[in-house]
């Protein structure tokens, strides 16, 4: 059992094409004890390769995966799609949440519908979102 002065999970990954996005959810995630590392990915198609990659390497994969939806070239949405393939004992150890801008009710509602999302989170990313999710 952790202790409290431990963060809650030993790795998360960041997934978002704003920098500025990325250093916010990392300096949240630090500062609040949620992760111990953050990986940071400035495209989904990169952190999807890091995790085809290390899908055998338990201690490589992360236990929280934050993503935007919203970002050129590979989006949130083609992520998913993607993740879906993986396998299921990686699909198992990790849990995405969607932190997003959208306030499109379409796409809000397909990505809690997806099977992999554990939730959508309006942006910025905040202190009680992560209480949230470590009281689970």
């Amino acid at each position: 059992m952790k202790n409290d002065l431990e963060p809650k999970f030993e790795k998360v990954i960041v997934i978002d094409d704003n920098p500025i996005e990325r250093y916010i959810c990392s300096r949240i995630i630090l500062h609040n004890k949620f992760g111990k590392n953050v990986v940071e990915f400035s495209h989904a198609s990169e952190a999807l390769a890091y995790l085809e990659e290390n899908q055998e390497k338990e201690c490589q994969l992360p236990e929280v995966i934050f993503i935007d939806l919203y970002m050129p070239h590979f989006s949130g949405f083609q992520f998913l799609e993607a993740y879906d393939k993986l396998p299921l004992s990686l699909k198992n150890r990790v849990k995405v949440f969607i932190i997003s801008n959208t306030i499109d009710d379409l796409d809000i509602t397909r990505v809690c519908r997806d099977p992999n999302v554990v939730s959508f989170q309006q942006k910025p990313l905040t202190k009680e979102f992560l209480d949230r999710i470590m009281l689970k």
